[in-house]
């Protein structure tokens, strides 16, 4: 402020006066406000930080609680079976498949033995939606193999695992195909035929598309029931100088020396090709056709059909879609045989073996040497009925 030099100097003094007492009691009314709130912020969190105790309090005593009721359901489990003392109820636990495979091998017959020893061989696991949300697979298709426990549902030994276990029968040896029949105990072998007939294998993921993922190296049959998957992780899933048996590094005894088509085979895969091309798990009539050699180029024969070749089983149909028959395509010999005759000797020309994949019917033939020579390919049983599940 300019003061003017008519301006008294006891007005100037006033004027400084008042301007002095305002700035001083604006500074008070401030200084007042900042810690006020200052107060309120500190309630705030306190009050904040005493809510999140509680929950966790709460929260902590809602997870002994369910633990407690776990512990108690267990063991109400196990306690012998009320109006049966003799028997006890097995331990149960909340179990149930979490998806289904479609895959290209229609049966038994033909699937693989071990996983990715057919790499063209492939599948769709199919996850249920009400057990298995999308957000579950997220991540899945970052690694490049994945194990899959699965059920065994084919067996046919399933009604055995109903009975008491000292009436089950189970059978402690099984015969390996590697060691031409001999016995070796269940538990040092992969056999499907086990106490619980749980599987594990484990396959190439291709893609993961919403709630299915699609696999290839799998040794699984169409309809396969599935209980869980796990990523597969190198580091501790192959472990560095791991030891078998040496009867189970001998590979090559179920190898075949070749696996060659007929002049007629392309043309009855073009003609069978439409029914499937559009629910196929492959892309072309080739592909196919490789898939049929990369199967064959192990001895997929039962061990009974690999040691008895020519005892085969009697049928009329050339193309039979059932699981593992052997054909015997003479008449002569049919006759024979239902009128009461003893048949004659077989050659392995008279031995059409069956190979059912994605619903049509491969037939072969295998010569002594194990050579073998795809015939052709026609409509399985399940397709010619409408009922195929490709």
């Amino acid at each position: 402020m300019r003061a003017d030099q008519n301006t008294p100097w006891p007005t100037l003094f006033i004027t400084f006066a008042l301007a002095s007492c305002s700035a001083a009691i604006s500074f008070y009314w401030w200084s007042r406000n900042s810690r006020s709130n200052s107060n309120g912020y500190a309630d705030k969190i306190q009050e904040l930080e005493a809510a999140l105790k509680v929950a966790e309090e709460k929260c902590s005593a809602e997870r002994q609680g369910r633990i407690r009721a776990q512990r108690a359901l267990r063991e109400a489990l196990n306690q012998p079976h009320c109006g049966k003392a003799e028997t006890k109820l097995l331990k149960a636990y909340p179990m149930a498949q979490i998806g289904v495979v479609k895959s290209c091998f229609s049966t038994r017959n033909g699937t693989p033995r071990q996983p990715l020893l057919v790499p063209l061989a492939r599948a769709s696991l199919i996850f249920d939606l009400t057990r298995v949300p999308h957000a579950s697979l997220e991540g899945l298709e970052g690694y490049s193999h994945c194990w899959i426990i699965y059920v065994f549902h084919l067996n046919t030994n399933l009604d055995k695992l109903w009975n008491k276990p000292s009436q089950s029968k189970f059978k402690a040896k099984v015969r390996v195909p590697r060691l031409k029949g001999e016995k070796v105990g269940l538990f040092a072998t992969r056999s499907p035929h086990r106490p619980c007939p749980i599987g594990l294998t484990v396959a190439k993921v291709e893609a993961v598309h919403g709630h299915t993922v699609l696999l290839s190296g799998v040794d699984l049959v169409d309809g396969t029931p599935i209980l869980d998957i796990k990523p597969y992780l190198p580091y501790c899933d192959s472990i560095t100088g791991a030891t078998v048996p040496d009867w189970v590094k001998m590979d090559d005894i179920l190898a075949v020396p070749s696996v060659s088509f007929s002049e007629d085979f392309s043309s009855s895969l073009t003609d069978c090709w439409a029914m499937v091309e559009k629910k196929s798990l492959y892309f072309s009539p080739d592909e196919y056709l490789s898939l049929i050699k990369q199967v064959l180029s192990w001895d997929i024969r039962s061990l009974a059909q690999r040691s008895h070749p020519h005892n085969a089983l009697l049928k009329t149909d050339d193309c039979s879609g059932e699981d593992g028959d052997t054909i015997v395509r003479s008449y002569e010999r049919r006759r024979d045989f239902e009128h009461g005759h003893e048949p004659q000797s077989l050659s392995f020309h008279d031995v059409v073996y069956h190979l059912v994949l994605e619903g049509l019917d491969v037939s072969y033939r295998i010569d002594p040497i194990g050579n073998v020579l795809v015939e052709k390919v026609c409509l399985g049983s399940s397709m010619q009925n409408g009922n195929e599940n490709i």
